[in-house]
C-alpha cells in the first residue's frame, strides 16, 4: 500500500504535543532529546508542558512542530519496518511542515534540520517586527477571485497577496495591515462567509518577507542537504522535489511565495490515487484540507501512541 506523509505548519502547536508519544516510543523520545541538545534549550519541556504563550512564539512553534513531526515519523517508521507491503511514496508539508517532510525524506539530518528551522522562525519573527504586517483567512465562495480582490486592495490601501490556497473555499491573505483589512472588506462584499484576522507575528508568504529570504539564504547554504529518498512535493511549484539543490531553492522561495496547497494535493492524488495520507503532528488540520480537496481520500492523523496502532490497522 502507498503512504503519503503530511506535516502541519505553524498554528497546529499546543501544549502537551508529543508528550505521550515520547513516553510510549523510545525512538520518539530520542528525537526530542537530540533536538534539545542540538538547540541547547529544553524544547521538549515547552512542547510537553507549555506555557502556551511561549510555545506559540514563532521561534518556538516552528522547531516544536518539526520535533513532534519527526518524533511521530520515527515511531511510525519503526512500526512499519517489518511491513514489506507498505511503502512511503511521497511527503508534503504546509509551510514550515515542508522542512519536516524533507527530514522524513532524509534531505535534512535531524539536528541540522532543527537548527535550520529554529533560525527560520527567528528570522521570520524579526522581519515581522521590522516590517509589520498581518494575515487573514477568507472563507466561502466569492463572486470575485481572492487574487483580484487582493489586487484591488493593494491599489486602494496597501500591499496584500494570497498566501495560502488551502481549499477552494479557504484562502489566507497576507500583507500590510491596511491592505489586508481592505481585502477583508472586499471579500465580505463579494460573499465571503467570514474574514478573520489571524494571530501571527508577520505577513508570511508575502513580499514583506523578502528580507527574511535574504537572511535565510545564508542559513540554508550552511546546512547540508541530500537528495530526498522519496519525492517531497513543493508548496511553491506543487510539483515533486527530488534533488538537494532544488530543495534549497524551493524552501528559500517559499518564504515569499504562496502555499499552493490545493494544487499540491491534487498533484499528489494524480500521481498516487489510492494512497493513504498520514498526518504526523498535533491535530488533523491537513487531513481535513485533503478530504475537502480530494473527496473520498483516506486520511489519518498520527500524533499520539494510539494513532500509530490506528495507522497500522488501516494498512492491514
Amino acid at each position: 500500500m502507498d503512504v503519503i506523509l503530511l506535516f502541519p505548519g505553524q498554528g497546529s502547536q499546543k501544549p502537551g504535543m508529543g508528550k505521550e508519544l515520547a513516553a510510549a516510543f523510545p525512538a520518539a523520545r530520542d528525537v526530542f532529546d537530540r533536538i534539545d541538545t542540538a538547540l541547547g534549550v529544553p524544547l521538549s519541556t515547552l512542547c510537553f508542558d507549555g506555557p502556551a504563550d511561549e510555545l506559540t512564539l514563532t521561534k518556538n512553534a516552528q522547531p516544536a512542530l518539526y520535533a513532534h513531526g519527526a518524533a511521530a515519523w520515527a515511531a511510525l517508521r519503526d512500526a512499519l519496518a517489518a511491513r514489506n507491503d507498505v511503502r512511503v511514496v511521497a511527503a508534503a508539508g504546509h509551510s514550515l511542515g515542508e522542512l519536516t517532510a524533507h527530514h522524513a525524506a532524509s534531505t535534512l539530518a535531524l539536528e541540522s534540520g532543527a537548527r535550520l528551522v529554529r533560525q527560520r522562525g527567528e528570522i521570520m519573527y524579526e522581519v515581522g517586527t521590522e516590517r509589520p504586517g498581518t494575515m487573514a483567512a477568507i472563507l466561502g465562495s466569492l463572486s470575485t477571485s481572492v487574487d483580484a480582490l487582493c489586487e484591488q486592495a493593494t491599489r486602494e490601501a496597501g500591499l496584500v497577496v494570497p498566501a495560502n490556497y488551502n481549499t477552494e473555499e479557504q484562502t489566507v491573505i497576507s500583507g500590510e495591515v491596511a491592505g489586508v483589512e481592505r481585502a477583508m472588506e472586499l471579500a465580505k462584499a463579494a460573499g465571503a462567509k467570514r474574514a478573520l484576522r489571524l494571530p501571527v507575528s508577520g505577513a508570511f508568504h508575502s513580499p514583506l518577507m523578502e528580507p527574511a529570504e535574504l537572511a535565510f539564504s545564508g542559513a540554508i547554504m550552511r546546512t547540508d542537504f541530500a537528495d530526498p529518498t522519496f519525492p517531497v512535493f513543493s508548496n511553491v511549484t506543487a510539483a515533486p522535489c527530488t534533488s538537494a539543490d532544488d530543495a534549497r531553492t524551493l524552501l528559500l522561495r517559499q518564504l515569499t511565495s504562496p502555499v499552493r496547497w490545493v494544487d499540491e494535493v491534487r498533484a499528489i492524488h494524480a500521481a498516487h490515487p489510492d494512497a493513504l495520507y498520514v498526518e504526523l503532528g498535533p491535530g488533523n488540520v491537513l487531513s481535513g484540507l485533503v478530504s475537502r480537496i480530494v473527496p473520498g481520500a483516506r486520511t489519518v492523523p498520527c500524533g499520539a501512541p494510539q494513532d500509530v496502532d490506528t495507522v497500522l490497522g488501516m494498512l492491514a
